[in-house]
């Protein structure tokens, strides 16, 4: 399939192979996911298909995340249909909390609106790449963030061991240069793990067991596509 999976980080566990190997996952909650709207070249000007996970509360949800799953008649609409124009095609499901796209290239992805996917859809996928945002770990120094040594903790080294040192020149350049690695805000930034394998795929749970590690914290949203280095 053109399209991947929106799905939850669960959490690390091991299983074995077929080998009796041992071999650590992370297992991920791929889907119920709902096609919510398909995107064409006529119409928006590329081919794309949009996907939800994860349903959001009607009392949590605004209005206008209401309308873009459900038709709501409101005043739009009726001047619409009134006008004789189509109705444009609702999933007639719950808001959601996790929205994406993923781009097709062609509109023969065989995908309509209101149509559930789940962790199947990935059958036959050996290679998967998975996106999500990192931990964040907030304002840090320079030896968390960039893995520097630090000052000498030798005698006559007073309360500078975890500092980064010397930041420039003196009279040349005169200036500190743009991009020189110092303490600041380290991770929450958008991280993709490439041609991971699939282990093990779940279509009753709808559960992707991944080898190794994947980013975000538990419980964080994860997008999970076929791997573009890797098409087996």
């Amino acid at each position: 399939m053109s399209v991947g999976l929106l799905g939850r980080k669960v959490g690390m566990t091991q299983v074995y192979d077929a080998d009796g190997v041992i071999v650590p996952v992370t297992v991920i909650e791929a889907g119920p996911c709902v096609v919510l709207q398909v995107r064409t070249q006529g119409k928006d000007g590329y081919d794309a298909v949009q996907l939800g996970f994860g349903d959001r509360p009607r009392g949590k949800a605004s209005r206008a995340q209401r309308g873009h799953v459900a038709a709501l008649g409101g005043r739009r609409q009726q001047v619409r249909a009134t006008a004789g124009a189509a109705a444009v095609p609702k999933a007639e499901c719950e808001p959601k909390r996790f929205i994406r796209e993923f781009r097709t290239g062609d509109a023969g992805h065989g995908l309509t609106v209101g149509q559930v996917l789940g962790s199947s859809a990935l059958d036959g996928v050996q290679w998967v790449d998975v996106i999500g945002v990192s931990l964040g770990r907030g304002f840090t120094g320079g030896m968390k963030r960039h893995n520097f040594n630090g000052q000498p903790a030798s005698h006559g080294a007073k309360r500078v061991h975890r500092k980064r040192g010397s930041i420039g020149a003196s009279a040349d350049p005169s200036r500190v240069l743009p991009g020189t690695k110092m303490a600041g805000h380290y991770g929450a930034e958008r991280v993709t793990s490439k041609n991971l394998k699939l282990v093990r795929v779940d279509g009753d749970t709808n559960c992707l067991l991944v080898r190794g590690s994947v980013p975000g914290p538990t419980g964080g949203y994860v997008v999970v596509r076929r791997s573009v280095k890797n098409r087996a």
